[in-house]
């Protein structure tokens, strides 16, 4: 009996461990972001979106689609993506889409 307890209560702790993660995959992006497809790799500072040549600014940060932090070099051309600017016009943050927050942008009229 000792032995079906502590079975059910590990599986309870299992169980409610994996809702909580799936709640954490939801990212909020910034307001003042746009979305764009990146281009063919550039040296760094440079990155392509959307066909334009822009400039990653010192301390910038990509993000993967599981919110992880990655390198220029790792940013594959045709990702769908969605960054935001400084005021000089670097480029500060990029988070490559998912297909869910790529549905939410579509409804929420982001390009």
């Amino acid at each position: 009996m000792r032995k079906l307890l502590l079975l059910l209560a590990f599986s309870f702790s299992i169980s409610s461990y994996t809702a909580h993660a799936q709640l954490i995959q939801q990212r909020f992006l910034p307001g003042n972001g746009e979305r764009g497809v990146t281009g063919a790799q550039q040296v760094y500072p440079g990155i392509v979106i959307n066909k334009r040549v822009m400039r990653l600014s010192p301390g910038a940060r990509i993000y993967d689609r599981s919110n992880r932090t990655i390198v220029h070099g790792h940013l594959l051309p045709g990702t769908e993506v969605f960054y935001a600017k400084e005021t000089s016009g670097d480029i500060l943050r990029i988070y490559i889409l998912t297909e869910q927050e790529i549905v939410a942008l579509r409804k929420a009229g982001k390009r």
